[in-house]
C-alpha cells in the first residue's frame, strides 16, 4: 500500500509524458490511498486540461468517475493539526502537506508527481519516476 497525490492519479488516468510511470507504480503497488482532498485537486487538474483546450468535458467527466470510483473506499481523512504543524515547521502548502500527514499516520511511503515535495519531505516522499527505478 502507498499514497499518492493527485499528480500521480491524474498521470495514472490523464495521458502525459509521466503516465509510463504511474502505470509502472500502479504495477509495483496497486493499492492506493490518498487523502479526501485529492478530488478537489484531481478536478482541477481536469479542468486545466479542459481550459487548455486538451480535454472536452465529457471526456473530463469520464475520467473523474472512473478516477472516484477507482479510489472509493481508500480515501482517509487527515487530522488538521498534524497538517499544519508540518505547514509551520515548513512552510509547504497544506494541501501536499496533508498527503505526507496521510503518508506519515499510516506509515507509508508518499508517491509524487511533485519535486519540490519530494526535496522538503525526503524521509516519506519519492517522485514517481524513483519509485519505479
Amino acid at each position: 500500500m502507498i499514497v499518492v497525490d493527485a499528480d500521480v492519479i491524474a498521470a495514472f488516468w490523464i495521458k502525459t509524458a509521466r503516465t509510463p510511470f504511474a502505470i509502472k507504480v500502479r504495477r509495483r503497488d496497486p493499492d492506493w490511498i490518498a487523502p479526501v482532498l485529492w478530488r478537489s485537486e484531481f478536478r482541477s487538474i481536469l479542468r486545466q486540461y479542459m481550459v487548455a483546450g486538451h480535454m472536452g468535458y465529457s471526456d473530463a467527466v469520464w475520467i473523474a468517475e472512473k478516477a472516484e470510483r477507482t479510489m472509493r473506499g481508500k480515501e482517509y481523512a487527515v487530522e488538521p493539526d498534524s497538517v499544519l504543524k508540518l505547514v509551520e515547521r515548513t512552510g509547504h502548502s497544506s494541501y501536499d502537506c496533508e498527503y505526507v500527514t496521510l503518508a506519515e499516520a499510516q506509515k507509508l511511503p508518499l508517491v509524487t508527481g511533485n519535486r519540490k515535495l519530494a526535496r522538503l519531505f525526503p524521509d516519506v516522499a519519492v517522485l514517481l519516476e524513483d519509485f519505479v527505478g
